[in-house]
């Protein structure tokens, strides 16, 4: 198969907010996102790696031999350092398998309800993984951000943990910046635009045809 055939690529997600996101950071290139849902049933994937990369390389494998395409998956999560670096690989089963955004964030509240500011300190961490159609795994990339976890969530914006992380040194939130600012920053944003010149610069090299 000629790179210039990967022009379409699956996200290996089945969230709409991810989809949003990868959409955004791809605005304007000549490689497409499209849901797994477009090409086959997604497949269930048991994420029982120890660490981002992991779990997105089996995401990343088990979506590309499903659905026969180029697939790009990612793993996120937060790190808060003084939970020992929780909850990290489990930050989606934070607080039960169907526990909502506000139920989670509202455990690490908890959690850290005696911890002062300058203990908080926290990132975010995301792996993201390209696999060929036949699983190979042909690139990855491993990327964070830096921040803090505040006292009570603040913003409108973003999903998951996106409302108490605090970005770099600054005073806002994930969740107060703009989907420019956040894309720009993010541990995800970063990842992707990495995996977006990667994947440029394999097309660019392939003719079509």
């Amino acid at each position: 198969m000629r790179w210039a055939q990967a022009s379409a690529v699956v996200l290996a997600s089945g969230s709409p907010h991810k989809l949003a996101e990868f959409r955004q950071l791809f605005c304007g290139s000549p490689v497409r996102i499209r849901p797994p849902t477009d090409v086959a049933t997604p497949p269930e994937v048991n994420e029982t790696g120890a660490t981002f990369l992991q779990n997105a390389r089996l995401k990343a494998v088990a979506y590309a031999q499903a659905c026969r395409a180029w697939c790009l998956a990612d793993d996120s999560g937060l790190e808060v350092d003084s939970l020992g670096g929780a909850p990290g690989v489990r930050s989606a089963r934070y607080a039960g398998p169907n526990a909502t955004d506000d139920m989670r964030n509202r455990k690490l509240l908890t959690a850290l309800a005696d911890v002062p500011k300058a203990r908080r300190t926290a990132r975010f961490r995301c792996a993201v993984v390209l696999a060929a159609p036949d699983g190979s795994i042909v690139y990855t990339a491993l990327r964070a951000c830096e921040g803090r976890i505040a006292r009570e969530p603040r913003g409108a914006h973003g999903f998951g943990y996106d409302p108490l992380f605090v970005v770099g040194a600054g005073d806002r939130t994930m969740a107060e910046l703009t989907a420019d600012e956040k894309n720009r920053v993010s541990h995800r944003g970063q990842a992707a635009r990495a995996a977006r010149r990667f994947l440029e610069h394999r097309l660019a090299a392939m003719p079509y045809g």
